[in-house]
C-alpha cells in the first residue's frame, strides 16, 4: 500500500528544549492509529508539524508524497481536530457547521447535522460561551463529517462524558467502514481506544519509542503471577518489563514469551494473563504513570 505519511529525522527545538527529536516514521494509507504519549511527550507537536502548523527545525515531512508546509493542495484533503480549537469572534456552532465546506471538500452536511442531533449539539449557542464538552462535541463533529483523506484528533473528545466518548467511536467505526480514510487519534485514554487501533506510535520525550502493529504490540509481552521464588527463576534471564512484590508472591511482566513458554509457565505453577496496551505502553516509557485526565 502507499504510504500517506513519511516522516524522516523530523526535529522540532525550542531553544535548548527538543519537543521532537529524530522521529522517523511511515504510516500506510486507510485505517485508524494511535500517536501515544505521556503529557509535554511531544504529540501536539508532531501534529502542529504534520499538518503544516509549525515548522520543522531540521528534518522532512511528506503528506500525499509532498510537504504539507504552506501547501494548500495537501492541506485541502486534512483535517485537524484540536481540544484547544480557536474561532472567529461570535462564532455559533451553526457557523462552524456552515464554513465548514470551504475547508473540506468531503464535508457531509446532512452527516453533520444528523451527529450534531445525536450529540445533542447546542448549534444556536456562541462558541465562546459553551462547555468544554460541547465544544468537544463540536470538534469531533466536524472531524468525522469532514471525511477528510487524512484527519488527526488531538484529544478533542478528552472534554465528553464517558457515554459521548463511546458514542463518538461508534460513529468513528462505522463511518470509517463506510468511507475509510486515515485516522490518526492522539490520546491518554489509551485502553478505552486500544480496540480503535491497527498501528501505535508512542513518544516519549520528543524521541518515537515504539512503532508497532497493535495486535503485535499487545501480543509481544505476558504478565506472570505466582510465588516470588518461582517467578524469579522462570524469568531469569529473559526480559523484565516490570516487577512488583508483596511478602511471598510477584508479579512481572516479561517481554518475548512463546506459546512453548506460557506452557512451561503454566507447569511451574505461574499464572499467565494478557497485558493491557496502556499497561506496555507505560512500562515500554520507563513505568512512569499516564494520568487519567487532561494529558496533552
Amino acid at each position: 500500500m502507499t504510504n500517506i505519511i513519511e516522516v524522516d529525522n523530523l526535529t522540532k527545538r525550542y531553544g535548548k528544549v527538543s519537543a521532537v527529536d529524530g522521529a522517523s516514521f511511515a504510516l500506510e494509507e486507510g485505517g485508524i492509529h494511535g500517536l501515544l504519549g505521556r503529557n509535554g511527550a511531544g504529540k501536539t507537536t508532531v501534529m502542529q508539524l504534520l499538518t503544516g502548523q509549525d515548522f520543522a527545525t531540521s528534518g522532512t515531512i511528506r503528506l500525499f508524497g509532498q510537504s504539507p508546509v504552506e501547501n494548500a493542495d495537501v492541506l485541502s484533503r486534512v483535517c485537524f481536530i484540536k481540544e484547544s480549537q480557536a474561532y472567529p469572534d461570535g462564532f455559533k456552532g451553526k457557523h462552524v457547521l456552515k464554513s465548514a465546506p470551504w475547508f473540506f471538500r468531503n464535508w457531509d452536511s446532512d452527516f453533520a447535522h444528523a451527529l450534531a442531533a445525536d450529540f445533542g449539539a447546542p448549534l444556536d449557542r456562541p462558541m465562546k460561551k459553551m462547555s468544554r464538552g460541547q465544544r468537544s462535541t463540536i470538534g469531533v463533529i466536524v472531524g468525522l463529517a469532514s471525511r477528510a483523506d487524512l484527519t488527526f484528533f488531538d484529544e478533542p473528545y478528552a472534554g465528553l462524558d464517558a457515554v459521548a466518548r463511546h458514542r463518538f467511536y461508534d460513529h468513528l467505526l462505522t463511518d470509517y467502514a463506510e468511507h475509510p480514510r486515515t485516522v490518526v487519534m492522539s490520546t491518554h485514554l489509551i485502553d478505552e481506544a486500544a480496540n480503535l487501533l491497527q498501528r501505535v506510535l508512542v513518544i516519549d520525550n520528543g524521541k518515537l519509542v515504539i512503532d508497532a502493529d497493535a495486535d503485535e504490540l499487545r501480543s509481544s509481552a505476558t504478565t506472570l503471577a505466582g510465588r516470588a521464588a518461582d517467578i524469579d527463576a522462570f524469568v531469569a534471564g529473559r526480559e523484565v518489563l516490570d516487577r512488583s512484590r508483596l511478602g511471598g508472591l510477584a508479579t512481572v511482566t516479561v517481554a518475548g514469551l512463546s506459546e512453548a513458554d506460557r506452557r512451561a509457565a503454566a507447569s511451574a505453577g505461574l499464572e499467565a494473563s494478557t497485558v493491557s496496551l496502556q499497561e506496555l505502553i507505560v512500562s515500554r516509557t520507563g513505568g512512569a504513570h499516564i494520568p487519567e485526565e487532561n494529558v496533552a
